[in-house]
């Protein structure tokens, strides 16, 4: 049975808190009010004349400029994560009230958010109510890995025969990289790490539009399908994803078109049937 709007933002997993609630503004930020008195004349102390001595000037006292886009990012990356990790559970609604005071900031950079992945397809509006988490089925996620194939398999090919070996060497880092945050057995941590080696990978080919439309159709793919949960990907599955980096790294630096192609196949192919 779906939860409410209340009941199901109740059920999540622990949030981290993002500044004081209801203002979005870190907590003990400001100037501490005693900065902000008026310091005593030296010669007041000391009991000497003072009236033909102007007033020492007084600094205004300076606030923090609050950046809400910068709030509003921190919640959405938490959002994100929180779909990749299964904290949001495909069907359920969420408001956005309940989940500012989770953060521990007001609703509006929640909503906000929220309005932002209704755009990327990740939940959609339910009117009076919050945002329901979209149901996805086996079939979307393998549509998405064949529209990552048709965008990316060319490229990459084309950059096995133009990008000399020491490119591909400065990506090593980033492979292994990914082999550690699967070890973690966090889907969320990997998830960010995945996409951040696919992100280098597709830069070297100087296309900002392709490098954005690709990382759009891999995020949508890192979410979780109906009733599969966080573990339907345990970490061994991570792990084996993350070791295709580095074999399809020694593939492009062998120029053998033939394992690129195979392990970037394959590579679309295990996440879609993993889920």
């Amino acid at each position: 049975m779906r939860q409410g709007a209340q009941g199901s933002a109740e059920a999540g997993a622990p949030w981290t808190a993002v500044g004081r609630a209801g203002s979005g503004v870190p907590a003990g930020s400001g100037v501490p009010a005693a900065q902000a008195r008026v310091p005593q004349q030296a010669g007041a102390v000391r009991g000497e004349h003072t009236h033909s001595e102007p007033p020492a000037p007084v600094a205004p006292r300076v606030r923090p400029v609050v950046q809400r886009a910068s709030v509003r990012g921190q919640i959405l990356d938490a959002l994100r994560a929180a779909l990749v990790a299964g904290d949001l559970r495909p069907g359920e609604v969420y408001s956005a009230p309940v989940l500012g005071e989770r953060f521990g900031v007001s609703a509006t950079p929640v909503r906000e958010a929220m309005q932002q992945l209704a755009l990327e397809g990740a939940v959609e509006v339910v009117p009076n109510r919050g945002f329901r988490v979209v149901e996805r089925g086996v079939r979307e996620l393998a549509e998405l890995a064949e529209v990552r194939a048709l965008i990316e398999v060319p490229v990459m090919l084309r950059l096995a025969r133009t990008v000399p070996a020491e490119r591909w060497a400065e990506l090593r880092p980033l492979a292994e990289a990914t082999v550690r945050a699967a070890s973690s057995g966090c889907r969320a941590t990997y998830a960010e790490s995945d996409r951040g080696f696919h992100r280098a990978v597709l830069s070297l080919s100087g296309n900002a539009q392709l490098v954005q439309i690709a990382e759009d159709l891999h995020r949508r793919a890192q979410w979780p399908l109906v009733g599969g949960g966080p573990g339907i990907r345990g970490r061994a599955d991570l792990i084996a994803d993350a070791h295709e980096h580095t074999a399809l790294l020694d593939a492009l630096v062998a120029r053998d078109l033939d394992v690129v192609r195979a392990l970037v196949g394959e590579h679309f192919a295990g996440a879609a049937a993993a889920g």
